[in-house]
C-alpha cells in the first residue's frame, strides 16, 4: 500500500506515535481511570502533547490531485499554527498521517482497519464511495470519522451516523445553487445531463431538478449517466450534444475525464454554458490545460477563496495560506490547483476550535465540543459563509455562491448569462 505520512509541525513520526494507547478502540475508549486518582482516560491517538488525526484519500490515481490537496492544507495549517492548546489546558502537537486509497473502497477501509487504533480521529478524506466504505465500522468503534470531503447528506445525519460529520456543502445544495441560478433567468434554456452514476451524481442532480421544478422557461431535453470507472464519456457527450441543449450541468467527479468532456464538446462544436461541481472546476487543473472557453459561460459553486483570482492577491488570508503550503506541504503539494487545499486548510481551523473546547482527552469530548460549533469563520471563507456544525442534516458548510469563470479564476454570478 502506498502510504505517505508527515508531521504537522516539526518532526515526521510513524509506528513511535504512543502505541502503549493503541489495541480495540472500543475496548480502549475513555472512562475513569483503574488506579482511582479522578482522571479521564485517554481515547487512543492522543497523549498529554501529542494527537494524531487520520486520513484516508486517494494520493495516487485519477483523483490524486484533489486527494493530495485534502492533505496538504491540514498539514499547511497545524504546520503553521503550531502546538494546539485544548480545552483540558495541555497543549498538543497535531500530528496528520496519510493514507493512499487510490479512491478504491476496500483500500479505504483496509486503511481504517489497519490504523484505527492508532490514530484519534479520521478526517478530511475525499470521496463518498470511499468514505462509506469504513463509516460502518467507524461507528461500530466509536472512532471519529469527520470533516470529511463528501457531500453525502448520510454523513449529516446525527442520528444514523453519530460518529461522522461531513465538511463540503452536500451535493443537492450545490445543485439546488445552479438551478436558483437558472431559473431566475428570463430566457428559455434546454438542459443536458451527464452524471456519474451513484449517490455524488444523483444527489447534485437531485438537487438542480428541484430547483428548477415548475420554472417554465428550463427544460431538460437529455440526460445520461457514466460510472467512475469509466475511462470516457466520448460516446454520451456525441449524443448529448446532438440534443440542442445550450446549458450542459455535468455532475463529475474525475479530473481527466472533466478534461475531456470539455475537449470532445469542442471538438462536437458544442458550446454550451456550463455547469461543473465545485471539486472538478479548478482553474489551474481543469478548465485552462482543457482550453475552456471563459465567452461559453464555466459556472461553479464555491466557498473559498480562489488564490488564482486577482481579486484575491494581496488577501491576507490567501498569502498566509500560500506560505504556509509552501513551507510545510511539500510531501503533498504546494501549488493550491484543486479547492481541496483550501478546504483541508478551513478543516484545520475548525479542528482547533473543537480542540480548544475539549475538556477531557476523549473521542467523546471531542465530538461534543465539534457539534458546537456555530457562526465561524475560518480563513478563507467567502464572504456569506460560514462554519455551522450544531444543524442536523447539514455538514460543517451548507451555504455557497454561485461564481463564473473568467479565464484566470472565478467571480461571484449574481445572474446566469
Amino acid at each position: 500500500m502506498n502510504t505517505r505520512s508527515k508531521t504537522a509541525g516539526i518532526v515526521a513520526v510513524g509506528s513511535i506515535i504512543a502505541l502503549t494507547l493503541a489495541g480495540c478502540s472500543r475496548g480502549a475508549e475513555a472512562g475513569p481511570d483503574p488506579s482511582g486518582d479522578g482522571e479521564v482516560a485517554a481515547s487512543p491517538g492522543i497523549t498529554d502533547d501529542s494527537i494524531t488525526l487520520g486520513v484516508t484519500t486517494p494520493l495516487s490515481g485519477g483523483t490524486a490531485g484533489p486527494g493530495n490537496c485534502t492533505v496538504a492544507g491540514l498539514v499547511a495549517y497545524f504546520g503553521e499554527a503550531g502546538p494546539i492548546e485544548f480545552g483540558d489546558g495541555k497543549t498538543r502537537e497535531v500530528t496528520v498521517e496519510a493514507y493512499d486509497d487510490t479512491y478504491d473502497p476496500q483500500k479505504a477501509l483496509t486503511n481504517f482497519q489497519q490504523n484505527q487504533a492508532n490514530v484519534f480521529a479520521f478526517t478530511s478524506g475525499l470521496g463518498t464511495p470511499t468514505n462509506r466504505a469504513y463509516r460502518d465500522a467507524a461507528i461500530e468503534e466509536e472512532v471519529p470519522q469527520v470533516l470529511v470531503m463528501t457531500g453525502d447528506p448520510l454523513f449529516s445525519d446525527r442520528e444514523q451516523s453519530p460518529w461522522q460529520l461531513g465538511f463540503v456543502p452536500i451535493y443537492q445544495n450545490e445543485g439546488a445553487a445552479f438551478g436558483e441560478l437558472l431559473a431566475a433567468s428570463t430566457e428559455e434554456h434546454k438542459v443536458a445531463i451527464l452524471s456519474q452514476n451513484d449517490d455524488y451524481g444523483k444527489g447534485y442532480v437531485e438537487g438542480f431538478k428541484e430547483a428548477i421544478e415548475g420554472a417554465a422557461n428550463i427544460e431538460v431535453v437529455e440526460e445520461l449517466t457514466y460510472e467512475a470507472t469509466d475511462t470516457s464519456v466520448d460516446a454520451q457527450l456525441t449524443e448529448l450534444a446532438a440534443s440542442g441543449a445550450d446549458v450542459f450541468f455535468n455532475a463529475m467527479s474525475i479530473t481527466p475525464l472533466t478534461i475531456s468532456t470539455i475537449e470532445k464538446a469542442r471538438e462536437l462544436s458544442w458550446s454550451p454554458s456550463w455547469f461543473l461541481p465545485s471539486n472538478t472546476s479548478s482553474p489551474g487543473a481543469i478548465l485552462g490545460p482543457a482550453g475552456a472557453n471563459p465567452d461559453d459561460g464555466f459556472y461553479s459553486v464555491s466557498f473559498a477563496k480562489a488564490p488564482q483570482s486577482p481579486a484575491f492577491a494581496e488577501d491576507e488570508d490567501v498569502t498566509t495560506f500560500l506560505a504556509a503550503l509552501e513551507e510545510h506541504s511539500g510531501d503533498y503539494t504546494t501549488t493550491p490547483d484543486f479547492p481541496h487545499c483550501m478546504w483541508s486548510y478551513m478543516v484545520g481551523a475548525t479542528l482547533e476550535e473543537a480542540f480548544a473546547a475539549m475538556e477531557e482527552p476523549t473521542r467523546e469530548s471531542f465530538m461534543e465540543a465539534l457539534g458546537g460549533i456555530s457562526g465561524f469563520t475560518a480563513p478563507l471563507m467567502l464572504e456569506g459563509t460560514s462554519i455551522d456544525t450544531t444543524q442536523d442534516g447539514q455538514p460543517a458548510v451548507s451555504s455557497v455562491v454561485v461564481q463564473r469563470y473568467n479565464g484566470q479564476g472565478y467571480a461571484n454570478a449574481d445572474a446566469f448569462e
